[in-house]
């Protein structure tokens, strides 16, 4: 019975620590609650005007994206929303992105938005340009050669933030 003893204490204080450690840490990584199927994303924090017009941004989002139905993101926020579980993340307000120093970035025009494009092994991340604030879109890699959610998003960003030319 001794010998178990030991045997009991590693089992209780060892491996089920990794093991939860393992799933905190896979948890934070994939970014999701397992108790609810939105996407977790990061509030961006913008100065006032820039807040504003991503609340009017918000107002004017579309309901579906490339057929996909709202689902929105976590924490709520009229800065983020999200789409098909997650398959198209909107942003609002972000940092302007470092790529945009680049004179090698790639950019795309979609219904008369700039959209800077960087390629990614999670799916595209797109980023407008030449607009008073940033507003990011994330794809999934079901989009990786299509850029078709854009053009259900340039309407309500060309109409919301302002062009900066």
């Amino acid at each position: 019975m001794s010998s178990h003893r030991p045997l009991s204490r590693r089992r209780l204080s060892g491996r089920p620590l990794v093991c939860l450690t393992a799933v905190a840490l896979l948890s934070a990584a994939v970014g999701c609650d397992s108790t609810d199927g939105a996407a977790r994303v990061a509030v961006p924090s913008p100065p006032r005007q820039e807040a504003a017009l991503c609340r009017a941004l918000h107002k004017e989002l579309p309901k579906a994206v490339a057929g996909l139905g709202r689902d929105d993101a976590e924490p709520s926020s009229e800065l983020t929303a999200a789409w098909g579980d997650a398959a198209v993340v909107l942003r609002c307000g972000i940092p302007r992105p470092e790529e945009l120093n680049d004179p090698q970035t790639r950019a795309v025009d979609v219904n008369g938005v700039n959209w800077m494009l960087e390629e990614r092994d999670s799916g595209p991340r797109f980023v407008t340009t030449y607009r008073e604030t940033y507003v990011e879109v994330t794809l999934s890699t079901r989009f990786t050669h299509d850029i078709g959610p854009l053009t259900d998003l340039a309407g309500p960003v060309a109409r919301t933030v302002p062009s900066s030319l």
